[in-house]
């Protein structure tokens, strides 16, 4: 019985012992576990980097932007491919070489005797292939003065050109070459009113004489004048294709391999590109060359205002003029005889458009008006009194002539211009090269005669200049504002 007793004695401690240490390993447990999620925690909020992983449901958008790689072009994201417009063009685009003769005598003798006439290429640029029959546009500049225009095609077939036309002032020039009887590969005109800022756009020619070189960049602004304080009126596309000498007279394409452009200068301190450069319209290209192939010269519609742009008028101007709006063109006058005064547009109107076009600033206008022929009607619609209207205006022949041999251009004076001259016929001076603004302020002063010919309007001034040869001397009387007459003689 005692033994029993002590056996469940000792079976009823063992069992007892046994809790208290199962009780105290799971006290041990508990705090080891405890102590290893607080060192877990604190190494997770203290030390480790955290791992942004953001979780979105099914229908949750995610706002986190979407990461491009810069491995990436803009245009390669935008699924545009460029390899297709290259193949159309690159063999429409040629070299222009300018040969000239010049002196370089090989000795003294030689020298002394004024000989040594050797013939060399002194410029070289490129050309655009506008027709399987060969007509070439380049710039004039890469042409002027050729005693023969050498013509190499990306095949490197050669051929010389002659010169059908050019437009100094345009710098476009329209030359052609006979390619025996072969279609040649040319590039279509595209419509450059209808290019965008931005839109992608390649440059193809032939700079430092690297032929077949294609650039890509986009259109960075139109209607650009690189000088507004000369008389030269430009209106060019700027784009950030790299062009650099030797791509003056090639092609500014689209991504459809449409002509939208003729490469023409860049801004640049150094000669070479620098992110700048330009092209004269393909709109204003095509009109120059079809007008030489059809009349022999260009034909030059003019509309006949001068002003500014809205933006540029003072704040005091802005508010005494009672201008409501912050755009357009605005008329300081209009030319006598002229399109815009048959029309009725008057001084203070506001241009804010012209068909399509939007007008800011003269260059707007004039790049528009140059792609137009004499007797085009275009729709001008401005404010007038802070009233829109719509004026129809037919464009007229050109109202001014070029004295090249005087270096000054000339238009009819109005009545008005006689009364204040205080003279009874003549012609005013509406402009002059800076060799003749050297002689003084003589723009606006009236000629009232050459070589002792009445001149009343400038179909008097042609005849009488194209009378001369030159190297005879020509007689003008000028008469100043205080309506004294002055003669002065030029000579050759």
């Amino acid at each position: 019985m005692n033994s029993v007793y002590t056996k469940i004695l000792n079976l009823t401690l063992y069992n007892h012992l046994m809790k208290m240490t199962m009780k105290k390993i799971a006290s041990l447990l508990s705090v080891a576990v405890l102590a290893g999620v607080i060192t877990l925690g604190a190494y997770k909020l203290f030390i480790e980097e955290p791992i942004s992983q953001p979780k979105f449901t099914q229908n949750q958008p995610s706002s986190i932007p979407v990461y491009t790689p810069t491995t990436y072009t803009a245009a390669a994201n935008s699924g545009i491919d460029f390899t297709d417009a290259a193949e159309r063009t690159v063999n429409g685009v040629v070299h222009v070489s300018n040969k000239q003769e010049y002196r370089q005598p090989r000795n003294m003798m030689e020298f002394l005797r004024g000989g040594g006439q050797r013939e060399g290429i002194v410029g070289a640029g490129s050309g655009v292939i506008i027709s399987g029959d060969g007509f070439i546009i380049t710039n004039n500049h890469v042409i002027a003065g050729a005693s023969e225009i050498e013509v190499a095609l990306n095949d490197n077939r050669k051929y010389t050109a002659r010169l059908i036309g050019a437009d100094e002032k345009a710098d476009i020039a329209l030359i052609k070459i006979d390619a025996e009887g072969d279609e040649l590969p040319y590039i279509p005109f595209g419509d450059s009113d209808a290019a965008k800022i931005g839109e992608w756009v390649l440059a193809v020619g032939n700079p430092f004489n690297l032929t077949s070189t294609v650039t890509a960049g986009i259109i960075s602004a139109k209607a650009r004048d690189l000088d507004e304080r000369d008389s030269n009126y430009q209106s060019f596309i700027q784009t950030d294709a790299a062009i650099n000498p030797g791509n003056s007279g090639g092609a500014l394409v689209n991504t459809y391999g449409e002509l939208i452009g003729i490469n023409t200068a860049i801004t640049s301190q150094t000669g070479s590109y620098v992110g700048y450069a330009f092209a004269v319209p393909s709109n204003n290209a095509r009109k120059i060359v079809e007008d030489i192939m059809q009349f022999g010269s260009v034909q030059k519609g003019i509309l006949g205002v001068r002003g500014t742009s809205v933006k540029s008028l003072r704040p005091q101007d802005i508010e005494d003029l009672e201008i409501a709006t912050t755009e357009g063109f605005y008329v300081g006058g209009v030319e006598f005889e002229s399109g815009a005064e048959k029309a009725g547009i008057q001084s203070g109107d506001i241009i804010k458009r012209i068909d399509d076009i939007k007008i800011n600033k003269f260059s707007d206008l004039s790049g528009y008006i140059s792609s137009k022929r004499p007797d085009d009607v275009v729709q001008v619609y401005l404010l007038r009194e802070n009233k829109e209207i719509t004026v129809p205006v037919t464009l007229v022949k050109s109202i001014t002539y070029d004295i090249e041999r005087l270096g000054i251009q000339v238009k009819n004076a109005s009545p008005k211009d006689l009364k204040k001259y205080k003279v009874k016929h003549g012609v005013i001076i509406s402009d002059a090269s800076p060799e003749m603004r050297r002689y003084g302020n003589i723009v606006g002063l009236i000629i009232s005669e050459i070589d002792d010919e009445k001149v009343s309007n400038i179909e008097d001034a042609k005849s009488i200049i194209s009378r001369k040869r030159n190297n005879e001397t020509i007689s003008i009387v000028f008469v100043d504002r205080d309506g004294e007459r002055n003669r002065y003689i030029f000579e050759n």
